[in-house]
């Protein structure tokens, strides 16, 4: 019977054989090639459940990155670690009109990655409150006397330099940037004004601050900030990552001639405040002008801007329109309104003899306001007697001439000049006023559907005010809508929806508007997307210090995945060496056994052995 003998070169004790008794013929005559196969068969299986599991896992790791990055946003609500020396700063000081307020922002290290951007985030205290501080009144008070502006600012940078490690301040940002009561000012008053901060700050305060880091933005690079805030809080400014998510084709400005490429969605904003509206919302696609005069108009309402670190890459440049229409916000309207039909009211009275609205038993009749609700105007010493109706469909048409339309094509409010939007393939938000009166009193903020809309706006309308001030003071409507939200709801509702529709051109089934006071329940200010524009090329230092340390540590480049491939690789090739070594170490073996078996049989025989006849 034959059998196998295995010695390794270990300790003889290790010695062992096996004899294939039983075993089936064709198992007696291949057991050298069945036991090469099983051990392939085990490293194959052993490769292929690695990458399995691997490819799983990181699948899943991916998906859960895009949920973690989320996720950070939603609940980044922890203290700000001042003592890791990998944090940077940015200071951003918001002059208005009616105060000024300082937000402190920061960030970690960039990642390397030249196609990522700064992941920046309000900066919150130990107490887990965001960094802000405002003051009043707005800079513009000082005007008349601009040496007192640096006086007036030095609370908020105290502020900010009490909660930025001192080691930091010498590399931390400081912008000043000025809006809407500024920018009413003469040019030498807000030189005067700007001057005084950039003469003063530097002697007090360690912060990086140029000649650039203090001015006046125009309407359009506010514009242009609030959209960067929300879309980079949405997450639209990272990588596509699976097939779920909204995509569009852009044809980046600059290379029209390039094939267009595909990148997320990203959000157009709606803002209707007290005095002003504005939207703006990005243009993935050349556009074309009905006439010269209307592409001149353009070049002032389209901005083109590089977020990237790299002017070379293209990934992340985008066309964006901008364009505030000022006494178009819900209180201007309503005054603008009040005026038409006060002179038009006493027009017609002095033509036919009427008495109307002049005394409270003839007041003139409102669709604007609720029902039975009694209001007055008061001008140049004359007061009007109002009584609402409650009409919100005579209210819409009554407000449909303050759109300003024009016959021309592509025009919105004012027959200001507005780019095709593709209806089927966008998403708005829509901030301030158009939260307010979807959610204040009507009580469906959020998605937004214009027939379940115009019903409850209809049926407001149509309630008697004493009804109203009963569920009011019942506490039945947000906590902050007040009488004058309640007096002027009617009015702003129908306000709202015209300008949706009819000024913007958004049709009755557009189902993508979202309303909304905060995003993932943060309030986002255009100062986010400001400093997110101003301090985009700071990734540049980090990526150099990357490519440095790879072009001496190459070996750092292979991701986890690939060391895991290399393991594997290496397991088979170290488990086929021994199944080798080990076939070897037999073979000799057996021709050990031979060779002494033929010696004994010659000794037994009388003869003599190979060797001893050689």
């Amino acid at each position: 019977m034959g059998r196998i003998g295995i010695s390794c070169l270990f300790p003889a004790s290790w010695h062992f054989s096996i004899s294939p008794v039983g075993c089936p013929r064709i198992l007696n005559t291949n057991l050298r090639q069945i036991i090469v196969i099983s051990v392939l068969a085990a490293a194959a299986s052993l490769l292929y459940f690695s990458v399995v599991i691997i490819r799983n896992k990181y699948g899943r790791l991916s998906r859960d990155k895009k949920f973690q990055r989320y996720l950070a946003r939603v609940t980044d609500i922890e203290a700000t670690d001042t003592n890791n020396p990998n944090v940077n700063y940015g200071v951003v000081v918001d002059c208005g009109s009616s105060g000024s307020r300082i937000f402190v922002y920061c960030w970690p290290r960039h990642n390397g990655n030249p196609h990522d951007l700064l992941d920046i985030r309000q900066m919150r205290d130990k107490n887990r409150k965001p960094v802000v501080m405002k003051i009043k009144p707005g800079i513009s008070e000082f005007a008349t006397s601009p040496e007192k502006v640096s006086d007036y600012i030095s609370p908020l940078l105290n502020f900010a330099a009490e909660h930025v490690p001192r080691t930091k301040h010498k590399e931390t940002p400081l912008y000043i940037l000025c809006t809407a009561g500024m920018r009413i000012l003469p040019e030498s008053q807000q030189k005067a004004i700007l001057e005084d901060l950039l003469t003063d700050i530097p002697v007090h305060f360690d912060f990086l601050f140029s000649d650039s880091h203090a001015e006046v933005i125009s309407g359009k690079q506010e514009g242009v900030y609030a959209w960067i805030g929300i879309n980079f809080v949405l997450g639209r400014f990272e990588h596509i990552e699976d097939d779920e998510e909204a995509v569009v084709e852009v044809n980046i400005p600059g290379s029209e001639s390039r094939e267009a490429i595909l990148r997320k969605r990203t959000a157009g904003i709606l803002d209707m405040g007290g005095v002003s509206t504005q939207i703006a919302y990005e243009v993935p696609k050349t556009v074309s002008f009905a006439s010269s005069q209307q592409e001149e108009v353009a070049k002032n309402l389209l901005a083109e801007f590089n977020l990237g670190c790299d002017v070379h890459q293209t990934e992340h440049v985008y066309r964006v329109y901008v364009a505030t229409f000022l006494g178009f916000g819900g209180n201007a309207a309503r005054q603008r309104y009040e005026d038409r039909i006060f002179a038009n009211t006493v027009q017609k009275n002095r033509l036919l003899g009427k008495q109307t609205g002049l005394a409270p038993d003839t007041p003139y009749l409102d669709p604007c306001l609720p029902l039975d609700i009694k209001d007055e105007i008061q001008q140049n010493g004359q007061t009007m007697y109002l009584r609402g109706t409650g009409d919100f469909d005579l209210c819409r048409e009554t407000i449909q001439p303050f759109m300003n339309k024009t016959n021309e094509t592509q025009t919105s409010l004012n027959g200001v000049y507005q780019p095709p939007i593709h209806f089927q393939n966008s998403e708005f938000y829509g901030f301030s006023e158009f939260y307010y009166c979807t959610e204040d009193v009507l009580r469906m903020g959020g998605d937004y559907n214009a027939a379940t809309f115009t019903k409850a706006a209809k049926d407001y309308c149509a309630t008697k005010w004493s009804i109203l001030r009963e569920r009011f003071d019942r506490g039945l409507y947000a906590s902050h809508a007040d009488l004058h939200r309640l007096k002027y709801q009617c009015f702003k509702s129908a306000w709202m929806f015209e300008v949706f529709h009819r000024g913007f051109s958004f049709p009755v089934n557009y189902k993508n508007l979202k309303t909304a006071l905060q995003v993932y329940d943060k309030e986002v200010q255009w100062t986010l997307g400001a400093i997110l524009y101003r301090t985009r090329f700071l990734p540049l230092r980090d990526i150099q210090q990357e490519t440095f340390r790879a072009s001496h540590a190459h070996w750092r480049g292979f991701s986890f995945v690939y060391n895991h491939y290399l393991f594997s690789g290496c397991f088979l090739v170290v488990l086929l060496s021994i199944l080798l070594y080990l076939l070897r170490l037999r073979r000799i073996h057996r021709r050990t056994l031979r060779g002494a078996s033929t010696t004994t049989l010659w000794l037994e025989e009388g003869l003599p052995s190979q060797k001893m006849a050689a």
